[in-house]
């Protein structure tokens, strides 16, 4: 009456309703959701976890920053008066010069 090929269409067919069903029953009973649950909480604590060391590595980053800032205006000052005793021992020794 039917092929065997049309028969393990069908089979497969029931059995995937089955399985189906018995999955969404699986997936939305009290156990499971106690699973989502726990996951969810461990999920919130990496996040927290996560964010801690954001805040770690922000503050860490501001610092080096501020520091950076300080020694360039430290170096800019030095070359400046570099620069400035460099004119005045110019404009000196052009006056000596002039005598």
């Amino acid at each position: 009456m039917f092929s065997d090929s049309l028969m393990k269409k069908i089979g497969l067919f029931a059995g995937g309703v089955l399985f189906g069903t018995a999955g969404v029953k699986i997936l939305s009973s009290k156990d499971a959701k106690k699973v989502y649950t726990t996951c969810t909480a461990a999920a919130l604590r990496a996040k927290d976890c996560v964010m801690k060391t954001v805040t770690n590595v922000q503050e860490n980053a501001e610092d080096i920053l501020a520091e950076a800032q300080q020694i360039n205006e430290e170096r800019a000052a030095v070359e400046e008066a570099a620069v400035q005793e460099a004119e005045e021992d110019g404009a000196a020794s052009s006056d000596n010069g002039k005598m």
